[in-house]
């Protein structure tokens, strides 16, 4: 886990040569490129020091990488114009505004193909040797999704993302180059002839608060500071659920009425208004990433706290009223689609229909917390998800969690959906004559059911077989049971938009040119340029495009 910050001996500082406002991953890394250049940084946060390293020490450590080892290893054959194809097809570009985010793109796809990998593990970071394949498409060559699994994850997951830019930070705190201010928030960036010069703002009352959990909002002083480059890395709006209602797409329906929260409530965008004021330029903001497979965590630190389950592609996914959903969207191919295909039926949740054998294989839970053997670097808890039995993490939401429903037979399976959902009418025989449909598909080697040919392919795959997809098998046969009927809600996480900004991480006003003095990084600029991932991600980019980003802004700021 990434130490705490040190006795800081220059607490006291006001001026410096940058200042950077958020300590999430995007900070922490321009921060450190800050130090290596030898400049003199001031880091605010308005949270306790219990929140070093943002939403990326609750990730589970998935980075999007082009023609890695791991990849050649498992036998996948990937390359830039490959990972370019799937990028542009995802992200859809088609407005004026997607200039910068294009660039961005085009010059992230070079950095993932390229030194991001060396320049991670130059620093200790290692991966698990298994690439996961996620947002699979099923659109066609040219539509969305990753053709080759590209999702490395981090032996340490989010934590060991985290981890060397702590430790860079960590020394330049020791030697006097960086000034740690938490529970400073800012409030108000100061101008003068148009550039941004530093920065006014509250004290917050010391807090206590454990990692992600609300922290107390009483003012205790004022602060100001000064510097010729100020960072915005403050994240995005996903635990502002008015905001996100707010900037809500008609593309992807109506809002929902409730939704569970996959980042903590300080993650409410309250930055970008601040920087829109002092001229900077907000793009896309009705461009999201929110997840359906959302369940509500039975042991939860935030308020609405949700968990994402990682699904493998066998679960049957039936709508709130017990129809199946169409091809192909199917466990973790399409995220949006299947988002905007649900908030059109008018109900806020979803099922899966699935057996133990599959939940055993193909059931993951995001979030670093959530998997102890990759985040603590568990060697003997990592075998066990080969050996028989679900994860410990997955067991206990099966046990206690208020969106699981476990029986031996379908119609009583059935009844027990209806009873955790009784304002939602389910149509049982539907729901029955799907299951047996899909089980006489299975007893041939041919079949009409695309979903049964998607999972077959993906065993194909070494990665799939050996940890993620089940062996195909009937859902009735007893021998795969007890049978598993999932709740599933949406899950709030990511803005794709946000601060637009040039390929220096200059944040650009309406007229396109520079606000001077302002950059911004990470979720704050669209994790690049305003809107990096266009309409849809690609998975394993957010961490990425805050490394890219703020690396790319610290490194701006020390030339500037």
């Amino acid at each position: 886990m990434p130490a705490a910050v040190p006795p800081n001996p220059s607490a006291d500082r006001t001026e410096a040569d940058a200042i950077v406002i958020g300590s999430g991953l995007a900070g922490l890394v321009a921060a450190a490129e800050l130090i290596d250049a030898g400049k003199r940084v001031i880091l605010l946060e308005q949270e306790p020091e219990s929140n070093l390293g943002g939403q990326a020490h609750w990730s589970f450590g998935g980075l999007f990488l082009v023609d890695s080892p791991e990849q050649r290893h498992l036998g996948v054959r990937d390359s830039l114009e490959l990972a370019t194809q799937d990028w542009f097809g995802a992200a859809a570009f088609d407005r004026p505004e997607d200039h910068w985010p294009k660039r961005w793109a085009e010059a992230y796809l070079d950095f993932a193909a390229g030194e991001k990998r060396a320049w991670l593990h130059d620093q200790g970071v290692r991966f698990f040797p298994v690439v996961g394949w996620a947002e699979r498409g099923g659109y066609g060559a040219i539509g969305h999704g990753n053709s080759v699994p590209r999702f490395h994850i981090t032996w340490g997951t989010g934590p060991g993302v985290v981890a060397p830019f702590v430790r860079r930070v960590n020394a330049g705190v020791e030697d006097g180059t960086v000034s740690a201010h938490f529970r400073h928030r800012v409030d108000e960036l100061l101008t003068e002839d148009g550039a941004v010069v530093g920065v006014r703002g509250s004290v917050l009352a010391p807090s206590h608060a454990e990692r992600g959990a609300p922290s107390s909002r009483e003012v205790v002083g004022e602060f100001s500071c000064r510097a010729p480059a100020v960072l915005v890395a403050s994240g995005g709006i996903g635990g502002n659920h008015d905001l996100v209602r707010e900037q809500w797409p008609a593309r992807l329906g109506t809002p929902p009425a409730t939704m569970l929260s996959g980042v903590p409530a300080h993650v409410d965008g309250r930055m970008l208004a601040i920087s829109e004021r002092a001229g900077g330029h907000l793009i896309n903001g009705d461009r999201m990433w929110h997840y359906v497979e959302g369940i509500t965590n039975w042991d939860p630190i935030w308020p609405q706290h949700g968990i994402r389950i990682l699904p493998g592609p066998s679960s049957l996914w039936f709508d709130a009223t017990g129809k199946r959903l169409p091809v192909p969207l199917f466990p973790g191919f399409d995220t949006l689609g299947t988002l905007a295909h649900l908030r059109a039926t008018g109900h806020d949740h979803s099922w899966f229909v699935l057996t133990q054998r599959i939940i055993e294989k193909e059931f993951a839970l995001s979030g670093s917390e959530q998997n102890p053997d990759l985040t603590g670097k568990d060697l003997g808890l990592l075998a066990k998800r080969i050996g028989p039995g679900a994860p410990g993490p997955v067991e206990a939401f099966k046990e206690h969690g208020a969106d699981f429903v476990v029986a031996d037979t379908l119609t009583e399976l059935v009844a027990g959906m209806q009873e955790l959902s009784p304002e939602t009418p389910i149509d049982a025989g539907n729901v029955i004559a799907e299951v047996e449909a899909r089980d006489r598909e299975i007893d041939n080697p041919f079949t009409k059911d695309l979903q049964i040919t998607a999972l077959r392919g993906a065993r194909s795959y070494r990665g799939d077989k050996l940890i993620r997809v089940a062996a195909p098998h009937r859902l009735l046969d007893p021998k795969a049971g007890p049978l598993i009927a999932v709740k599933l809600h949406v899950l709030t996480r990511k803005s794709l938009g946000g601060l637009e900004t040039d390929l220096a991480s200059r944040v650009l006003g309406p007229d396109g040119n520079p606000v001077p003095g302002l950059y911004a990084a990470g979720e704050a600029a669209g994790f690049g340029g305003g809107g990096i991932h266009g309409y849809r991600a690609l998975e394993g980019t957010f961490l990425g495009g805050c490394l890219f980003s703020g690396r790319t802004a610290g490194r701006a700021m020390a030339g500037a």
